[in-house]
């Protein structure tokens, strides 16, 4: 084996690593562009409260992380993880919850609604 090669290879590793990668085209002008959405049913009762209301209804947080004017609460049961973020109002004032996130404890997809329900629970 040339003593070349293996420098050789490690530039080609390289080489590829730095190249550019494929993207998605935009839209083409005059067509919609779709934008998911996430539907609020079964959130009432997080979205659009403030984070001492959210924190009455699951009781203290595992997790309490601020940048800025944000702020993400993570609260933990057996079935379920859910992360809460809140933003001030655009009109200014106390932050409140506009995005949930949930998942299971190893990290698998769960219903968002459904880890809402099971950590109420866990509170009462």
């Amino acid at each position: 084996m040339p003593r070349s090669l293996p420098l050789l290879l490690a530039a080609a590793v390289t080489a590829t690593a730095c190249a550019p990668r494929a993207v998605d085209a935009p839209a083409p002008a005059g067509q919609p562009v779709r934008v998911q959405s996430y539907s609020v049913a079964g959130l009432e009762s997080v979205i659009g409260r403030t984070a001492r209301v959210v924190e009455g209804q699951f009781g203290r947080p595992e997790l309490d992380l601020r940048e800025g004017a944000a702020r993400k609460l993570q609260f933990a049961g057996p079935a379920c993880v859910l992360d809460v973020y809140f933003y001030p109002p655009r009109g200014g004032g106390e932050p409140i919850a506009t995005h949930v996130d949930a998942r299971l404890p190893d990290g698998g997809d769960f219903d968002r609604a459904s880890c809402v329900a099971a950590l109420g629970h866990k509170a009462r």
